[in-house]
Order: structure tokens, then C-alpha cells, then sequence
């Protein structure tokens, strides 16, 4: 399900081999492990939250110390293996964490 409420779902999603992106869901296969996400993010590394189910509640205690890469339009993963909805005051968390490049 791509809405909850009418409104397009923010997400963290974790794969089996290709990291962990938060992004708004835009669909999902039916066995549920393929996921396109736009406006993604890949979170490289987070500190602050003791799991993806605090970082999607809560946000991050430490935004300073995350490295969370630049946002993409549009991602189509495989494999996903948890997808997490976030919270209005986690989303506000990730998306104020700097971007990190390299």
C-alpha cells in the first residue's frame, strides 16, 4: 500500500544487500520486496537511534554524526526485508541531517 490516509507513505526501507533508504513509497510489488521509493535517501550510517523502528519514530538524537547521502528522484530496490513507516518528527529528523558526500 502506497497511502496511508490518502497521503503517499515516507518510509525507511532495509534490503538484504543493498543498504537502507527512506523515501516516500511510491509502489510495491505484491510479494512486497520490490520498492520504489522517490526522493530517497541512502542511510549510510546513523547514530542517536538505537534501531531503524527509533530512527523512523523518533529521529536521530545526533544528527551530526550521521551520513545519510544525497537524495535520488527515483530508486526501484529488490530484496526488501523491512520497511518502516516514519513518524512526522522522524521524517523532520532525516531529512535535516546533512548531506554527506565525499
Amino acid at each position: 500500500m502506497a497511502k496511508k490516509n490518502g497521503v503517499k507513505r515516507y518510509v525507511i526501507v532495509r534490503t538484504y544487500s543493498a543498504g537502507v533508504f527512506a523515501g516516500t513509497l511510491e509502489s510495491q510489488s505484491a510479494n512486497g520486496k520490490r520498492i520504489v521509493l522517490s526522493d530517497a535517501r541512502r542511510l549510510w550510517y546513523w547514530r542517536g537511534a538505537a534501531s531503524l523502528s527509533q530512527l523512523a519514530a523518533t529521529g536521530t538524537s545526533k544528527p551530526t554524526d550521521c551520513k545519510f547521502a544525497v537524495p535520488v528522484a527515483r530508486i526501484e530496490v529488490t530484496e526488501a526485508i523491512e520497511i518502516d513507516d516514519v513518524t512526522e518528527a522522524g521524517r523532520k529528523s532525516i531529512e535535516a541531517v546533512a548531506l554527506w558526500t565525499a
